[in-house]
């Protein structure tokens, strides 16, 4: 999307968020200042985060602000070439948001607190969250 900017919010991020994170929160915060600012939210990472944080998915489903984004034909059949390399469930999603597509020709950086993670996928870019202290 020409003059937006997007970025994806990964299992780890939104356990940050939950947390109080100051950076995870900023995005949400900067989100509501005009309509060219996205926060994207597979919602398989929301599920997983929910799981290791009971309630954080109604949290982040109650901000208008954060776009749930669910799990189509595409993200499916991307994910399944995932597994079967090996890839954690929890992450694919956010790895198949990411990549270049059309709508965002450079892709949409994915927020997390463990980059490492995503070292080795082709095409993903990160934004690493510092702990909190």
């Amino acid at each position: 999307m020409s003059g937006s900017t997007a970025v994806i919010y990964d299992e780890s991020a939104l356990l940050a968020l939950g947390s109080g994170n100051w950076l995870a929160s900023q995005f949400i915060s900067n989100t509501a200042h005009g309509p060219t600012r996205h926060v994207y939210v597979p919602a398989l990472c929301l599920a997983a985060a929910d799981g290791m944080r009971k309630g954080l998915a109604e949290h982040v489903g109650a901000l208008p602000t954060a776009e749930i984004v669910e799990l189509d034909f595409a993200g499916a059949s991307t994910l399944g070439a995932l597994l079967r390399d090996g890839v954690e469930w929890r992450l694919g999603h956010a790895i198949h948001l990411s990549r270049p597509t059309v709508e965002w020709p450079d892709g949409r950086p994915v927020v997390t607190a463990s980059p490492d993670l995503y070292a080795d996928m082709p095409l993903v870019r990160t934004i690493r969250l510092p702990e909190q202290r």
